[in-house]
């Protein structure tokens, strides 16, 4: 399938797509917490739908009724079956830290992404802890066989290759019968999705210190369950609300500043750039204006970074992107994959080990665009399409769906021309 995108301007109001984040969160939350969780408007993505069918292998039963999820958890068993993550990084990483806990062998896999992707230091954390955690790849990656219980009281961690890992050890924590120490050994990126997490793990009952060197979380207790309606998503809404600010006027109701979500930074970021922002309680409008390029800092928001790039393109001047190496382990290298993209749609770009240096503003033309399987470029190339001259053709046409399922309906809400081709 590929998606074909004609030039336009956008303008409309929308809801935000619930977020993907929190959604992953509370479902592994509400399959360890003892009862049944009500969780409303979750986000169901590809992604999210792996971490669904994940958390019935660990023996939760699950309703989903429309947008509600009911979980009913509390007996973490062993899965019969390798747990297939599918494309999805978060839901092979934490729950990682959950087969650590159960005195039996469990293997999690995914696609072909997924076993390209780093997992050595939450494995060494692990064995650390005296899990055996072993890779079945060379590098430390996955498949994984995890065979617990995890006993251990201390465990170092880099904290410079993905937050998911501080995570997926400090969300499993609080059921192991004694206190866990984590020291991360280098400085935490996208520290705002582990304080996500710690804010999730306080809803359902469970409580993590951050301490000078890293986390202490104590054992012996016990998640309970909630009623929990998820926020909508800034990374997601993130799309339309640069494509606005580019040419149009776009409106996104459900999203409140008053969250942990990295990515909220969106908003400072679109008025640096010189975009008109209003901001009112839960609802963002952004309209479209003179652009200045800038120097913008992704390191606690770098799901941002490919369309941050896209709006750079289209500003007057020169930005730098940076402090975003760790975007090279993605579903693609989203550093190499985003300047690809945009040099082939006439953009002045240089990459760098973080980021990139965008030099605007630019005459974009439409082109073939291959976001390699990456939801992020896909949404960010058809961001881009809509100010460049001709169509724009973008292959894996349905990778949106691991994270914002209803993004092409949305921006076809707004007025953007895009056709499905199979």
């Amino acid at each position: 399938m590929r998606l074909k995108v004609m030039p336009g301007d956008v303008e409309g109001a929308i809801p935000a797509s619930p977020s993907k984040s929190y959604s992953h969160r509370v479902m592994i939350l509400g399959m360890m917490a003892h009862g049944t969780s009500v969780l409303k408007r979750v986000l169901l993505s590809d992604d999210t739908l792996s971490t669904l069918g994940a958390v019935r292998q660990f023996g939760a039963r699950v309703l989903v009724k429309g947008d509600t999820c009911r979980i009913k958890g509390g007996h973490i068993q062993c899965p019969v079956d390798p747990v297939d993550a599918g494309n999805s990084g978060t839901t092979i990483r934490l729950l990682t830290g959950v087969a650590s806990l159960l005195p039996c062998t469990t293997v999690l896999t995914g696609d072909s992404s997924i076993r390209r992707r780093p997992m050595g230091p939450l494995i060494d954390a692990l064995q650390e802890m005296g899990v055996t955690c072993i890779p079945t790849q060379a590098e430390g990656r996955a498949p994984l066989m995890v065979r617990g219980p995890n006993c251990g009281r201390i465990a170092h961690i880099r904290g410079d290759v993905s937050s998911q890992f501080i995570s997926s050890l400090i969300m499993s924590s609080p059921l192991k019968d004694v206190d866990t120490e984590i020291v991360l050994t280098s400085p935490l990126i996208s520290s705002p999705y582990v304080d996500i997490t710690i804010e999730l793990m306080e809803r359902f009952g469970s409580e993590c210190e951050i301490t000078e060197e890293g986390f202490s979380v104590s054992g012996g207790q016990r998640y309970m369950p909630i009623t929990f309606e998820v926020p909508g998503d800034f990374s997601s809404a993130a799309f339309p609300l640069v494509s606005a600010a580019l040419s149009g006027k776009v409106t996104v109701t459900g999203l409140t500043e008053k969250t942990k979500q990295g990515d909220r930074a969106i908003l400072d970021i679109l008025e640096a750039f010189g975009a008109i922002v209003k901001r009112r309680e839960r609802e963002i409008e952004v309209c479209s204006s003179n652009l200045q390029g800038q120097e913008v800092d992704l390191s606690s928001c770098p799901d941002l970074f490919p369309v941050i790039a896209v709006l750079a393109a289209c500003s007057t001047g020169r930005s730098v992107l940076c402090n975003a190496s760790h975007l090279r382990h993605k579903e693609s290298d989203r550093i190499r994959t985003t300047v690809d993209m945009l040099r082939k749609m006439g953009a002045k770009v240089e990459e760098r080990e973080d980021g990139c240096i965008v030099d605007g503003p630019n005459r974009l033309r439409g082109a073939v665009i291959d976001p390699h399987g990456d939801h992020r470029i896909l949404m960010a190339a058809s961001v881009a399409a809509l100010v460049a001259e001709g169509d724009t053709i973008i292959g894996d046409g349905d990778c949106y769906a691991v994270s914002y399922p209803s993004f092409v309906q949305d921006m076809v809400t707004l007025g953007a021309r895009i056709e499905v081709m199979e």
